[in-house]
């Protein structure tokens, strides 16, 4: 069975996920710190950016990938991905910044929080109702 949306989807976040890791080995390259981040607070926020992301997204896209599987329609699959990758996205570039705290990462998360949250409901419905 062809996963289309997924796949768009999960695409694009493995892009952002090489965006987040090319910042990393930036950071890595520029202080020639090769694990940890040797007490710098910017090399701590991009390594948690990138580490976060690699928390949330493989969940997301199992979710996804089964939510699609079960006859989700397209139309609520992809209102659930592109809302799930601006939340990445905000929440990501938020740890771009050197200032603690701010708008971006509540609402990156609000919105990654709300699509995981969505998909979580839908596919354990889907499930209970196929028993």
């Amino acid at each position: 069975m062809a996963l289309p949306v997924t796949a768009i989807i999960a695409g694009l976040l493995a892009l952002w996920m090489i965006f987040l890791q090319t910042r990393v080995i930036g950071f890595r390259r520029g202080t020639r710190v090769s694990l940890g981040h040797a007490d710098d607070v910017m090399g701590e926020r991009l390594i948690r950016a990138h580490g976060n992301a690699a928390e949330n997204i493989p969940i997301f896209l199992i979710l996804l990938g089964l939510s699609e599987g079960l006859g989700t329609p397209s139309w609520v699959l992809w209102l659930l991905g592109l809302t799930f990758i601006a939340g990445r996205v905000l929440h990501g570039i938020h740890f771009f910044k050197v200032r603690q705290g701010g708008m971006m990462r509540v609402l990156g998360m609000m919105l990654t929080f709300f699509p995981l949250g969505a998909t979580a409901l839908g596919v354990i419905g889907h499930g209970l109702d196929s028993l």
